[in-house]
């Protein structure tokens, strides 16, 4: 197994598709798609490209750590009793454990993600 792992901005294999759970689903009806690349650590980390089409949904990050790198497409972000934040390609973040607040996807958006359960 190698210790250094390339992720892949356009995958050439088949994502997961899905939709948000309903309870999630603020508005819109977003489509998302998952290239999972790598899982590591009995799946306590999960690297990956993710897709989502416009909408709005909660995020809930529970005990989940997620770095977000925009590849393409533009979001807002607005925490629970904050402000929004508008990404777009070439910004990064970082969710923290406990984040809970919506996720409007404003155009289409691809993200390489890395996931760590704490």
């Amino acid at each position: 197994m190698s210790l250094l792992k390339t992720i892949e901005p356009s995958p050439s294999f088949a994502p997961r598709e899905n939709t948000p759970l309903p309870e999630r689903l603020i508005s819109g009806d977003p489509k998302f798609k998952t290239w999972a690349q790598d899982i590591a650590r009995g799946e306590m980390i999960h690297t990956g490209v993710w897709e989502a089409t416009p909408g709005v949904t909660h995020s809930i990050k529970g005990e989940t750590f997620e770095f977000c790198h925009i590849l393409s497409g533009v979001v807002e972000i607005t925490p629970k009793d904050g402000e929004p934040v508008v990404y777009k390609a070439g910004d990064s973040f970082v969710m923290k454990p406990g984040f809970v607040g919506a996720w409007k996807t404003i155009e289409t958006v691809r993200k390489i993600y890395v996931t760590v359960m704490a």
